[in-house]
């Protein structure tokens, strides 16, 4: 039976979510603009996620809308705060290690200002610009799980500032320090198609789009009530049991670390050691590259990332890895899954070393 390594990517649906899915779809189809008695359940279990996203979250519920994606939140958050400075020409600033999602939107509106990083992936505060059109700091990162001083960089500049919150909503709570955040339900358990963009009370966000008649005058086009119901239900759920889960993970992942380091030769485990996501590795091995290790896994049981998790169909080296100034080649992201067992990551970790000796051999290594 295969052992699924790359929960960053995508979550199976949480129970929870499965459930208030299935039960949303008789009652939640209709249009929550209008009217009639099918159309105000609708608009009833709309309200009722917001709600609970909002408890979930520890923010107000009028700071929550929900978008058809987790990239639609991102875009809308950081290109909504940019637009008075960019009026003024001022850059959107970002970390050199944020996802594509806020790379693509920042080159869109300009010419945007990359703010470098450690060798674990952390901004450097004092590198933030004193002025911007925004700055965009990431909650954790999604290739090596290092967890950004958002509160910090936020009183470092002057400008509003926008967090990426994908990899880390639900797993961790929100840092403060943001004006608008962005997450997606797929990453947490819930079903794909659902992104979350918090807007907080009283930041200067514009919608940067057209403007569309529904209820959420921050989203466009026709609420998915039943998918957005699941993913308030799977966010509480995860959120209720993650101080459990992410101690089991934490666990699981040091034992990860400590045994690639002592059983694999020349390989680099990346990342804070310590203030990182709870269940996210990634190692770098030198001689290979990240799609034969890929492959070979998968041919074994194991399936993992490589490359830039945002574009790992180019297998391209990741832009992540390379703003660190640590070795690219063979990279592998683990990412564990809500039960996965320490069973599974000894089989793992046995597996390992032949797979990479085999592969090394094949290249006269």
């Amino acid at each position: 039976m295969s052992t699924d390594l790359d929960s960053a990517s995508s979550m199976p649906l949480h129970p929870a979510a499965r459930e208030s899915y299935l039960a949303a779809l008789e009652r939640g189809y209709a249009d929550p603009r209008r009217l009639h008695g099918s159309a105000r359940d609708a608009r009833l279990l709309l309200d009722n996620a917001r709600e609970a996203t909002a408890q979930a979250l520890g923010v107000r519920p009028d700071e929550v809308s929900f978008t058809a994606t987790g990239t639609e939140a991102v875009h809308r958050g950081l290109l909504g705060l940019a637009h008075r400075g960019l009026r003024d020409g001022l850059p959107i600033a970002h970390t050199a290690v944020e996802h594509s999602a806020v790379l693509h939107a920042a080159r869109w509106a300009g010419t945007p200002l990359s703010v470098p990083v450690d060798t674990h992936g952390r901004v450097i505060l004092s590198d933030l610009p004193s002025t911007a059109g925004v700055v965009a700091v990431q909650s954790a990162n999604h290739e090596v799980g290092t967890i950004q001083p958002v509160e910090a960089a936020s009183e470092q500049t002057g400008a509003p500032l926008f967090t990426d919150a994908c990899a880390s909503m639900g797993r961790l709570p929100l840092p403060d320090g943001w004006s608008a955040a962005a997450g997606s339900a797929h990453k947490w358990g819930g079903p794909a198609g659902v992104g979350i963009l918090l807007v907080r009370k009283g930041s200067r966000w514009r919608n940067p789009f057209p403007d569309d008649d529904r209820v959420d005058v921050r989203t466009a086009g026709f609420e998915n009530v039943p998918a957005i119901l699941a993913a308030a239900a799977s966010l509480q759920a995860v959120v209720a049991e993650r101080d459990e889960v992410n101690v089991r993970h934490r666990e699981l992942i040091d034992v990860i670390r400590a045994r690639v380091a002592a059983e694999v030769t020349d390989v680099e485990v990346v990342g804070d050691p310590v203030d990182r996501l709870p269940h996210l590795v990634t190692f770098s091995c030198l001689y290979l590259d990240g799609e034969a290790l890929v492959h070979e896994l998968d041919r074994r049981g194991f399936g993992v990332a490589s490359g830039s998790s945002c574009t790992s169909s180019t297998l391209t080296p990741s832009h992540v890895l390379e703003a660190m100034g640590v070795l690219t080649h063979g990279n592998v992201r683990l990412s564990l899954q809500r039960d996965a067992s320490r069973q599974q990551v000894d089989a793992f970790c046995d597996a390992l070393p032949d797979v990479i000796a085999g592969l090394r051999s094949r290249v006269g290594l």
